[in-house]
């Protein structure tokens, strides 16, 4: 008796996430077909005008969400990422907020993945470079404003208090930029015999203390006070000058020097 089974071909899946980026595998644009490796033509028209009008105009001629678009072309190559930056920028605020925030938090954003939040902590590694360059191995008088962006570029937007010290030399020369100490959102241990310590390790003849507020306000708490005049009295003792204690906050930084608390 003849065998009558029928045979037919297994069906192709309509969707196949291990073929895409892990981001893109969080969501997928229903105006492409996941599979096809190509943008829609006023995607990639999108694409192609955004990139021109960066090379003619710069940031200053794009929103914070455009920029963030850019970005994220090279993370999610083959899908529409303009509703992801707007999400990003919702959720952190601005660009500054959108590098700064820790990658567990970036992924809480529907749509980022891994590769999302490497591409963006990269960026935010290179403008940290960019920014210390600028002050590094210079005289800390004549660059303050480049000091103070620094500052801010690596501190405003932290969820968590940092400490850190510039350490200068006789001529005021930057020779050490470090951070000391982690602490919570609203408390760092700081420990005066260790800043000293480290200054005469360096050989440094000056100090200048950087922490930053979480909460967004510069103003020094007593603890702040107190260990600040802690520290300039172990260094003074010792022959090494504390120029300032900064306080960066979200949009402003407080100095003690100009306060009157030094």
């Amino acid at each position: 008796m003849t065998d009558q089974r029928a045979f037919a071909e297994a069906p192709i899946p309509a969707f196949q996430p291990d073929l895409l980026d892990d981001d893109e595998a969080q969501v997928v644009s229903p105006v492409r077909r996941p599979n096809s490796g190509r943008l829609p033509s006023y995607l990639a028209d999108h694409r192609k005008r955004l990139r021109e009008r960066f090379r003619n105009g710069g940031a200053a001629a794009m929103p914070d969400y455009e920029l963030l678009e850019l970005a994220l072309f090279r993370a999610i190559p083959r899908q529409d990422v303009k509703p992801l930056a707007r999400r990003l920028i919702e959720a952190f605020g601005d660009v500054s907020g959108v590098l700064s925030a820790p990658p567990a938090r970036l992924e809480q954003v529907a749509g980022v993945g891994p590769a999302v939040a490497t591409e963006l902590k990269i960026i935010e590694a290179l403008a940290h470079r960019m920014a210390r360059a600028k002050v590094l191995q210079r005289h800390v008088i004549s660059s303050w404003d480049a000091v103070l962006d620094y500052c801010h570029t690596v501190m405003a937007h932290r969820d968590t208090e940092q400490f850190r010290i510039l350490f200068l030399d006789r001529k005021n020369i930057l020779i050490a930029d470090e951070a000391q100490a982690e602490g919570t959102v609203d408390h760092v241990p700081v420990y005066p015999r260790e800043v000293v310590k480290r200054a005469l390790e360096l050989n440094a003849s000056a100090l200048i203390l950087v922490h930053n507020h979480p909460s967004g306000d510069p103003t020094p708490s007593e603890a702040d006070i107190d260990m600040t005049r802690q520290i300039n009295d172990a260094a003074h003792a010792l022959g090494i000058s504390l120029h300032d204690h900064l306080v960066i906050g979200r949009s402003r930084e407080l100095s003690f020097r100009a306060e009157g608390l030094l």
